[in-house]
């Protein structure tokens, strides 16, 4: 699996069992793509990130965005189960010896899934440093109390990495400090504090808010120091929207084929509608777009992968990416394909936070929020 034409050519004929007709069905019911993210886990696929001593392939992100791209070149959504790719940098990077033993090898397998991102809250939104989940030590445990929404997945996964405060915001000096990451074992916690809704959406993105009600969780299961979570998942987040802008530039490359495909079959006064410049041209235009997003994103790829600084390039890579994938039709999968693509200009971040971010780190004006 370490040439990538040859990743891309085992995603695309993986998906090629999985065709429009099973996305539909799936969106219909609002259903999860069990047999499809399990088809991913058995191929190897969903462990690409994790190193080949715990049982994965030990590669890197940009394998894992070359993935995700076919996967939703393909027609297919990475959203079911793309979590377990970005959410793995933090348990890879900061997590223990005793931690990536007991956990890695089981997600490797598809024994266990570790899917569910606990972040968002009500009251915080995207103001990270805001949230007021509290995780509290008592003896071995920390118990914790809050609420967390928008944690996708969260009912088909066993395992959730979970980010809380374990000192008050007016107890720190800088609002980012005190807080921190645990692996949280949700099959120990459902039925004994923890609760988890489901929140309908307009895509089927099996999303959810999460209560915990004195949730306790053994303390050995506190990832790097208390305290210092966020700075553990700032490096997460990068990767979370370099592969998400992946899955984009996958998405757009999708819709330019079905809209090539069409222009060229589709005859009107005796001549392909695809040869009339008022076609031709906002598809030509939309094929630039995604090209030039696509470098952004490989770009940002190169510098996660050498371990630099790569927060500009991964949130405009974000931003880029989910403007160029696009669709307006309701046939041939593209009205699902529309709202799929189209949460990714709010999520994982919003586009008016990423040109904030852009004009306060990058262009150095004054912080705006």
């Amino acid at each position: 699996m370490e040439n990538l034409a040859d990743v891309r050519d085992s995603v695309r004929r993986l998906c090629a069992a999985f065709p429009g007709s099973y996305w539909q069905a799936l969106d219909r019911e609002s259903a999860y793509p069990t047999e499809f993210v399990k088809a991913l886990s058995d191929a190897g696929f969903l462990s690409a990130l994790i190193p080949e001593e715990f049982g994965g392939a030990g590669l890197g992100l940009r394998a894992a965005g070359a993935i995700l791209e076919e996967v939703h070149h393909a027609g297919a959504n990475g959203g079911a189960c793309h979590a377990q790719m970005y959410i793995m940098g933090t348990l890879l990077r900061h997590g223990n010896p005793e931690q990536k033993a007991r956990y890695l090898p089981g997600i490797a397998s598809g024994e266990l899934r570790l899917q569910a991102f606990g972040v968002t809250e009500p009251t915080s939104g995207t103001d990270t440093s805001s949230i007021a989940t509290f995780a509290r030590r008592e003896g071995d445990d920390y118990v914790v109390t809050g609420q967390k929404i928008w944690t996708s997945r969260a009912e088909h996964s066993d395992l959730m990495l979970l980010l809380a405060r374990t000192t008050a915001r007016e107890h720190v000096r800088k609002r980012t400090d005190g807080l921190s990451v645990f692996i949280l074992d949700m099959r120990d916690a459902k039925g004994d504090g923890l609760t988890i809704r489901p929140i309908r959406t307009m895509m089927n993105h099996a999303t959810t808010e999460v209560f915990f009600d004195a949730v306790r969780i053994p303390a050995n299961n506190l990832i790097g120091e208390e305290g210092k979570g966020f700075r553990y998942i700032l490096s997460g987040m990068n990767a979370e929207r370099l592969l998400i802008a992946a899955e984009c530039i996958g998405d757009a490359r999708w819709f330019i084929d079905k809209a090539t495909a069409y222009a060229r079959e589709r005859v009107v006064f005796g001549r392909p509608i695809g040869q009339n410049q008022g076609i031709q041209f906002p598809i030509a235009r939309a094929y630039a777009q995604m090209r030039g997003a696509e470098l952004m994103v490989g770009r940002g790829l190169d510098l996660y992968e050498a371990g630099e600084e790569c927060g500009a390039e991964a949130n405009m890579a974000k931003m880029l990416a989910a403007e160029a994938s696009f669709g307006f039709a309701s046939e041939y999968d593209v009205e699902r394909k529309f709202r799929e693509t189209r949460l990714y200009q709010v999520a994982p971040i919003s586009t008016n936070l990423i040109l904030s971010y852009l004009a306060e780190h990058v262009l150095g004006l004054p912080r705006s929020y």
